[in-house]
């Protein structure tokens, strides 16, 4: 199983989030509210924002949810002032892990997330120290199920993906980011539903683990998850799928 598009796969098999509609709405408006404030309330102008949005109304958020978090992030409402930042990290086995943050307290959430690493047999490290194996890039994750490699390499051709990749069940179509929106509008047309599209940090170079590291690591990258303040995590850790089967069992 590839690395780029795993942990989101993870996330759909295990239904990991799917009872904590509340954590997401939480993080989603976090999301918008900072593409507003960064890039405008305008969508149109600011892809961050449009593409928030559109994960607003993928997650069936009320619309005035949506126009309210925008109006924190332009200032036309009055809002929590959150600050955004990214913790670097290793897992078991030395598998690297970056963890993006919003938080309206700095020195609460790192401390929060220390925890966490030491939990699960990990550790903090220097700014620089994993992320320097990681690009950001479109994913596109289908699954195979829902349409014919050819179709989606078509797809991938005419509208400027870079590349298509066996995932296992799934078909994972990489972009850059400014094509992501261009490619998933045209998945879409074609009447092929993606089980999880976004644009996130993918690593060059991946660590495959067995066993109880295999295992822990899991529980770290879902302990990080959990956290109110963590916006995304992302991991070059890779696994035999039985783990999966084997955590649930």
């Amino acid at each position: 199983m590839s690395g780029h598009s795993k942990w989101a796969t993870i996330k759909h098999k295990k239904g990991a989030l799917d009872a904590k509609r509340g954590k997401i709405f939480t993080r989603i408006i976090k999301e918008i509210s900072m593409a507003a404030k960064s890039g405008g309330g305008d969508p149109d102008g600011n892809p961050r924002l449009r593409s928030a949005i559109a994960d607003a109304k993928a997650e069936n958020m009320p619309g005035d949810n949506i126009k309210k978090a925008i109006q924190r992030g332009t200032g036309e409402l009055p809002g929590v002032n959150y600050e955004e930042f990214m913790l670097e990290g290793y897992g078991p086995g030395g598998v690297g892990v970056l963890v993006e943050l919003t938080t309206d307290n700095r020195n609460r959430t790192v401390s929060e997330i220390r925890h966490a690493f030491a939990k699960f047999g990990g550790n903090m490290a220097e700014s620089g120290a994993v992320s320097y194996n990681f690009s950001k890039k479109g994913s596109i994750v289908v699954a195979k199920s829902a349409a014919k490699e050819d179709d989606l390499m078509g797809i991938v051709l005419e509208n400027g993906g870079d590349d298509l990749r066996d995932d296992g069940d799934y078909w994972d179509v990489v972009t850059a980011p400014p094509a992501y929106e261009g490619v998933l509008e045209a998945v879409k047309k074609a009447g092929i539903t993606p089980e999880s599209a976004s644009v996130g940090l993918v690593p060059a170079v991946y660590i495959e683990l067995e066993g109880q590291n295999a295992k822990t690591m899991l529980r770290l990258l879902e302990a990080l998850e959990d956290q109110d303040d963590v916006q995304n995590v992302y991991s070059n850790f890779d696994f035999d799928e039985k783990i999966l089967e084997e955590l649930a069992g």
